[in-house]
């Protein structure tokens, strides 16, 4: 099996060129491609093996294909993640709590990776692991996976250029006043503790817009129920945010939140209390995910529901609330 790249028919404004000159000025490859390209004899003009000093003729069909790549280091293993869409290029994947997205230190086995190998081994697929954006351990929803060099770069550069849509939704500690806002805040390692992430002006800019969906005031709240911040307390009780992410650091929404005062419900790491009652993990889901698909071009949209026990604290703070 191979991974076709691009397939091109020469017009003639490209008669006479090089093939190198195609590959670099005409479809934009890097060096590194371009290499294993010709390590894998993978230019091919009308079906035959080409160099990249390959002079072309109008009407040439200029194909180019590299051999196909198995996540050989992912151990396979039976998992089951819920597929939303998948095609030779791209798989969507809407992640469940809890599942870790790539095999890390102390983590090799039982993640997202092992179970997607699994599922392509199972039914003769070929293709390397490459997950375009990753989503935090215990953080819900959709997650999009390329399966070969070509979708990987292309989908890379929309990630890095800030076109892939993302759309989160999170339930918070306090009322939040403000319908919308912004979030501007740099992000950087706690010197404290490494695994933490805190807002510092010396870290990378990292940016967060956020919409309120609904808000639920504790009318006799207890104790423990009032987050004190710098310059007072917030208003007791909860709120449901959307959340647009314009960067991607590492736990980006729940330090931005945490650094409005406005801690995740259920987050362990940037919340002090204890939500056990409410809810096992932070309320935090990927719902919308939104890219060019990167050979058709066609723009591919998708939304994941709210899962159960997100909707299940909903629930519960409304009739708090009331």
């Amino acid at each position: 099996m191979s991974d076709e790249l691009a397939r091109l028919v020469i017009g003639e404004d490209l008669a006479g060129r090089m093939v190198r000159d195609v590959l670099v000025q005409r479809l934009e490859m890097s060096r590194k491609l371009i290499r294993k390209l010709v390590e894998g004899q993978g230019v091919r003009v009308n079906g035959e093996h080409v160099w990249l000093t390959w002079r072309l003729k109008q009407g040439d069909e200029l194909r180019l294909v590299l051999p196909a790549e198995e996540s050989e280091e992912i151990l396979p293993e039976p998992i089951p993640f819920a597929r939303v869409y998948e095609d030779d290029d791209v798989l969507v994947v809407d992640k469940a709590a809890g599942l870790i997205v790539h095999p890390t230190t102390g983590h090799w086995t039982g993640t997202l990776a092992n179970g997607v190998v699994y599922d392509w081994r199972e039914r003769g697929v070929t293709a390397r692991f490459r997950p375009v954006h990753r989503i935090d351990r215990y953080t819900s929803g959709l997650i999009v996976i390329a399966k070969n060099h070509y979708a990987h770069k292309l989908l890379g550069e929309q990630m890095k250029e800030r076109k892939i849509e993302r759309l989160y939704e999170a339930v918070i500690h306090g009322v939040m006043e403000e319908a919308r806002g912004l979030v501007d805040a740099p992000i950087e390692r706690s010197d404290e503790d490494r695994r933490v992430r805190v807002v510092r002006k010396e870290g990378q800019d990292a940016r967060t817009a956020y919409r309120v969906l609904e808000r639920y005031p504790f009318a006799e709240a207890r104790p423990e129920e009032f987050i004190v911040v710098p310059g007072g307390q917030i208003k007791p009780g909860a709120t449901r945010v959307e959340l647009k992410l314009f960067t991607g650091r590492t736990h980006q929404i729940r330090v931005h939140m945490k650094h409005l005062g406005h801690p995740l419900f259920g987050d362990a790491m940037y919340y002090e209390g204890d939500d056990s009652e409410w809810i096992e993990r932070q309320a935090l889901h990927a719902k919308l995910l939104g890219f060019e698909h990167p050979r058709t071009k066609e723009w591919l949209r998708f939304v994941s529901p709210l899962p159960a026990d997100m909707e299940q604290l909903v629930e519960r703070l409304r009739r708090r609330g009331e």
